[in-house]
């Protein structure tokens, strides 16, 4: 019919919940990472998630941090500002009985400047494309050192940006272009 839209969703794909479906809402820069994404990245991540201290920043639907919650992330804070993506987010986290993922109403980047150094084995940056908070994001873990030695920081992108170069102290670990994405995995590794 014309006129109504339609409810959109997308899967969770491995682990305790896989094939329960998330809400996409529609809301202006909401971009959830698609399944073959999703699945190439926690394919690159799969033995170091399960047990895994997590951050999913910007989480819109929180696709990345449930997905790593459901294959056996300790702890994932789905960090996101918009207050009707945090509702749907607090649904979803209530129908999955998400008890180790807790939704965080607030700014990703002031989140950040208040998480303790060494915190985070996994940190997920997949902001609205068109806001620069892409590198912002970045610089502010590197910076914050927000992230273990071992650990990551996935970095989902337009693939047509030039790519992240990784400072002192990062790897980076795996690279591939999806369609109109560019994903880079980064891995903190020591400095000598």
């Amino acid at each position: 019919m014309a006129g109504k839209s339609k409810k959109h969703s997308i899967r969770i794909i491995a682990g305790e919940w896989r094939g329960r479906r998330l809400p996409v809402l529609n809301v202006p820069g909401l971009r959830p990472s698609g399944d073959r994404c999703r699945e190439t990245l926690f394919n690159w991540l799969q033995p170091y998630v399960e047990g895994a201290e997590c951050a999913d920043l910007f989480a819109g639907t929180g696709a990345l941090g449930l997905e790593a919650a459901s294959r056996g992330a300790r702890s994932v804070v789905l960090v996101e500002k918009n207050s009707a993506v945090v509702g749907a987010l607090d649904r979803s986290i209530n129908m999955l009985r998400a008890l180790q993922v807790r939704v965080h109403r607030g700014d990703a980047l002031e989140w950040l400047r208040r998480t303790e150094p060494d915190s985070l084995d996994i940190v997920f940056v997949d902001p609205p494309f068109d806001e620069g908070l892409i590198l912002k994001s970045a610089l502010l873990v590197d910076r914050l050192h927000s992230v273990r030695e071992g650990g990551f920081v996935y970095i989902e992108e337009p693939a047509t940006r030039k790519a992240i170069i990784p400072g002192p102290g990062w790897e980076l670990w795996k690279e591939k272009k999806i369609g109109e994405v560019r994903m880079q995995l980064f891995r903190r590794v020591p400095i000598d």
